[in-house]
């Protein structure tokens, strides 16, 4: 494959250089990555990107601790930790943790022992993708990109190349290096699905459904009937803080009304002619 692409440069350098090395790279770029390594699928190796999905059941005194407890574990074998989080109890919510992690194949089984000792597994769930045609695809890409990239200085070092030649190699060079930062990236990207095993992991607390758990309904009812209390107390202090400064102003003005209406009703009183009597 080498010997072809190095036929092509030169037949491109010798024959013509005023626009030829332009459409000669394309061209070459583009015959190179579509050439026999795309598409092939080795039988020998499968790339298989594995995810577990667990749900333990803890009581809520341990949750906190089972949550702690995976996060360390996870740093003392070939493990990272992905993300976490944990939430505390709430009025409408219960507490509950969760964390995901990426771990070795080697070192998964040892996982598993020690998400058995935080509480109950009550679902555990196992996905798996093949990755293997997409894994082949991006090395064929990195092998023949490197290739062309490496042979393009060839064509620069030509002492027939104008300075109009040497910015279109040059250019192509770039964007060459481009393309290969990206597909490594995405390798890299393919390596973590595939060589490690992805564990997602939630905890929530276990409910009592017997007499005990009867009376703790209760026990929340009662609580909750006595923060809506407490929350209407709060309320009316309230109003009785915001409307006090203003019944100081309203009493005595209202007690000076009536009694301005009380003497203005006696003045008219004592305009009135006295009234003859009927015999």
């Amino acid at each position: 494959m080498n010997r072809r692409l190095v036929a092509i440069i030169f037949v491109c350098v010798f024959a013509s250089f005023s626009g030829c090395a332009k459409k000669a790279t394309q061209a070459t770029l583009k015959s190179y990555l579509v050439s026999t390594y795309a598409g092939k699928v080795p039988d020998t190796q499968r790339f298989i990107a594995v995810r577990h999905k667990l749900e333990i059941v803890a009581s809520e005194s341990q949750l906190q601790k089972g949550w702690e407890s995976v996060i360390n574990f996870c740093g003392t074998i070939h493990c990272e930790v992905l993300n976490s989080s944990i939430t505390a109890r709430a009025r409408e919510s219960l507490p509950s943790a969760a964390v995901t992690l990426r771990v070795a194949p080697e070192n998964a089984q040892k996982l598993m022992d020690h998400l058995e000792k935080q509480g109950s597994i009550v679902q555990h769930t196992t996905e798996s993708e093949d990755k293997t045609s997409v894994v082949v695809d991006t090395d064929a890409k990195i092998k023949n990109l490197t290739g062309f990239r490496d042979n393009l200085p060839t064509m620069l070092a030509k002492p027939s190349a104008t300075v109009k030649d040497s910015v279109e190699i040059q250019q192509q060079l770039t964007d060459v290096q481009s393309q290969l930062d990206s597909a490594t990236a995405q390798r890299k990207i393919l390596a973590n699905d595939t060589e490690k095993i992805e564990v997602e992991i939630s905890f929530r607390i276990e409910r009592n459904n017997d007499g005990a758990g009867g009376l703790k309904v209760i026990g929340d009812a009662l609580r909750e009937s006595g923060l809506a209390l407490a929350e209407s107390i709060a309320s009316l202090i309230t109003v009785v803080v915001v409307v006090i400064p203003w019944l100081i102003v309203i009493v005595p003005l209202l007690w000076l009304l009536r009694k301005m209406w009380r003497k203005f009703r006696r003045a008219r009183r004592s305009e009135r002619p006295p009234t003859a009597a009927v015999l």
